[in-house]
């Protein structure tokens, strides 16, 4: 199967707000809603699906852990002014885990969506 899409899995605690946060905040389309289990949204060829207590992602393993959001893997978005972005964010209430660092590649910034699962702001150099 060809596919140009990426396809992302994010667990959440709460399906309906990681919609309201991603659509809302970070540009992102609703494709699907199937709340409260599980929904997906779209950003260019991304796909992010949000999978809820209720999704079979949530579903406990054979070994009795049970998946989580949260962690420090992440998406991984493009923006043509950090500076711009990060202030839109901070004004909307969104929760920041570091300030803005620079580095050979880029500027970048890590944010928390609702169930504290990272997304990553970077503003390539010479951008």
């Amino acid at each position: 199967m060809t596919d140009n899409t990426v396809h992302v899995r994010y667990l959440v605690d709460d399906v309906q707000a990681a919609i309201d946060f991603y659509t809302t905040n970070l540009g992102f389309e609703l494709n699907t809603n199937y709340s409260p289990a599980f929904a997906d949204v779209l950003r260019g060829n991304l796909r992010l699906l949000l999978s809820g207590p209720a999704s079979s992602a949530g579903r406990s393993m054979p070994d009795g852990r049970t998946p989580h959001p949260g962690g420090w893997n992440r998406i991984h978005l493009l923006v043509d002014d950090i500076e711009t972005e990060v202030d839109r964010l901070r004004a909307a209430g969104v929760v920041f885990r570091s300030e803005v660092i620079t580095g050979p590649g880029g500027r970048q910034i890590v944010l928390d969506d609702p169930a504290g699962n990272p997304v990553e702001l970077f503003q390539p150099a010479g951008g």
